[in-house]
């Protein structure tokens, strides 16, 4: 199949699904061009024969910023031209699903090929700027005239029917994120000293200055049993002040480590007791995901499509969102008792395998894209 994927060159969920989708779609043997206005980093170093499109567009003293998504849509238009494309597969609703139907749209007036449109929505694409009132009405057109729309979690799938009237259930696949197990694997053990790891973008909403204050309730609970431990903090983003602030005023110093963005997550993975997400919505868990592939069992709160992915009280340990005594409390269970914690890890590298592996997940989108081309690709 010839497959047009659009993304964000982000470090975050959707940039790394989308470009590990590339990646493995390439490797089925389909010929797979991506576009976005920056080049994504997990494509930034990988090897795969993946034909990456970063259209920038022109500055123009009308422009109060370069208009990037009408470059991108220029760049595949004219490779649908000349190439051809069977499926378009936008990973977002804002911008990159309404760039597809006007592609389509555009290449359906110059008589080329039809063109099919998946929408992907992952999460703050519906809950954060799909219920703008700016954008709302945009983002309803895009879901309804895609010609499949897929979401990554159940939970996700019922906000964006609940949110949006008019679009039913059954019009929406749930597709989830998946991992690669080769790459995120358990390593060769622990730490010799209890930890837990946190990675993100560092957000609002993922609450690292609150999660600093729940590691230091955690120390003071092992402490008071002559135990010790340390959280290590990887990524960058607008908290990260913060969260420095925070770690300063308990008195972390060496036992909260910022480590910056970090490109070898499974090293820094596995050797940990208990990976955090403090996060106030997550519509699936990426990262946790990883970690749980990793063999890391992981200590979250119970929100969207989090307790899909962590199964409460076998591969982690959920609390309630604003339980910062009860997300403490866990979060000292696991790295006082390192042999919960392994047994936890193991079971969450189980229920990775079980229900998230790469190859079964692509297969669900190759499926998907199948039914949609229909006997034009047999021909």
């Amino acid at each position: 199949m010839r497959i047009g994927i659009l993304c964000h060159p982000t470090y975050g969920g959707s940039g790394v699904v989308a470009s590990e989708l590339a990646l493995s779609l390439a490797e089925n043997d389909h010929r797979v061009h991506l576009f976005s206005h920056d080049m994504p980093p997990r494509l930034a170093r990988a090897p795969g024969p993946v034909e990456v499109h970063v259209a920038q567009g022109s500055p123009y003293p009308l422009f109060h910023s370069t208009p990037h998504d009408l470059a991108i849509m220029s760049r595949i238009l004219d490779l649908h031209r000349s190439e051809g494309l069977d499926v378009l597969h936008a990973h977002y609703a804002i911008p990159h699903a309404v760039s597809a139907l006007q592609v389509r749209s555009a290449a359906a007036e110059a008589k080329l090929d039809p063109l099919k449109v998946v929408t992907t929505l992952h999460g703050t694409d519906i809950t954060l700027v799909g219920n703008d009132p700016s954008y709302a009405p945009l983002t309803r057109y895009a879901i309804a005239a895609s010609d499949a729309v897929t979401a990554v979690s159940e939970d996700l799938r019922r906000r964006t029917t609940d949110n949006f009237e008019g679009v039913p259930p059954c019009g929406i696949e749930v597709i989830p994120n998946f991992v690669d197990l080769e790459e995120f694997c358990p390593g060769a053990g622990r730490a010799e000293r209890p930890s837990a790891v946190h990675v993100s973008n560092f957000r609002k909403v993922k609450r690292v200055p609150w999660l600093v204050e729940a590691f230091a309730l955690a120390l003071e609970k092992l402490a008071s049993r002559g135990a010790d431990a340390e959280l290590v903090l990887v990524g960058d983003g607008p908290q990260l002040g913060e969260a420095r602030r925070v770690a300063q005023q308990r008195g972390l110093e060496g036992h909260v480590k910022f480590l910056g963005l970090r490109d070898a997550l499974p090293d820094l993975l596995s050797p940990a007791d208990a990976f955090c997400v403090a996060s106030t919505e997550e519509s699936f868990g990426l990262s946790a995901l990883e970690a749980m592939a990793c063999g890391t069992a992981v200590v979250g709160t119970r929100v969207g499509g989090l307790p899909e992915v962590v199964e409460d009280g076998v591969s982690g340990l959920l609390s309630p969102v604003e339980d910062l005594a009860g997300f403490a409390g866990h979060l000292a269970s696991l790295l006082e008792d390192r042999g919960r914690s392994s047994a936890m890890g193991a079971a969450a590298r189980e229920r990775a395998m079980a229900l998230f592996d790469r190859r079964r997940v692509v297969e669900q989108y190759e499926n998907l894209y199948r039914r949609l081309i229909g006997g034009r690709l047999a021909s």
